[in-house]
């Protein structure tokens, strides 16, 4: 780890403890070993260090897209052909996928709770967890299941109301068990009885 990844990565450890506010670019430099005035040769500001902290958390959701095979750009056309094709079990399995990176991926998870911490006292990190968690998620969403059923492998509903039924119970997951990752069992448990509901309403089963 270089010198400027282990600031953003002690920074992001002390947003989501202490808070974004209550962070200073003192107490990082200290977190990391460094005098502020080396911190500075990295970054021009805390603001700086926020800014590259919110891009790693996109290049990280980015790569989980490529890895998991779900789409990533405006069409989307392969991956809900693939999509259409899952048993209820790969659906399980991808949901667990994606369940636990935000649950366990230690940098996600601290991005997250910052995130929740601090969206009430800066209209920025606001902007930042709702846009990243919030509407693009369901727009992710809502143009997959519009394409799955535009190729009528899912229920013809409305694909906005369809993301918003598959992606809810699973953030409601992640907020209730993100503080207690000994209990991922419990979550993982719930999770599949969630996937399993929702594919017996929205799925076209034979096709």
């Amino acid at each position: 780890m270089t010198t400027k990844e282990k600031i953003a990565d002690e920074a992001l450890t002390l947003f989501s403890t202490k808070g974004y506010r209550g962070t200073s670019v003192k107490n990082i430099a200290d977190a990391v070993g460094i005098k502020d005035s080396s911190l500075y040769k990295h970054f021009k500001s805390k603001k700086h260090i926020f800014d590259t902290i919110v891009l790693e958390m996109h290049n990280r959701m980015a790569r989980l897209s490529f890895q998991t095979g779900l789409p990533s750009g405006p069409s989307c056309e392969n991956e809900a052909n693939a999509c259409g094709q899952l048993t209820i079990d790969s659906l399980r399995v991808l949901s667990r996928k994606i369940f636990l990176f935000y649950l366990k991926d230690n940098f996600v998870s601290r991005f997250l709770k910052m995130a929740v911490m601090e969206q009430y006292h800066s209209p920025e990190i606001y902007a930042v967890y709702h846009k990243i968690f919030m509407e693009e998620s369901i727009a992710y969403q809502t143009d997959l299941f519009r394409e799955m059923t535009r190729q009528r492998y899912c229920q013809a509903v409305d694909p906005e109301v369809m993301a918003i039924n598959f992606y809810s119970p699973i953030f409601f997951l992640l907020s209730k068990y993100m503080g207690e990752p000994e209990k991922e069992n419990t979550a993982l448990a719930l999770l599949d009885k969630q996937v399993a509901e929702f594919y017996s309403i929205y799925w076209n089963q034979n096709g």
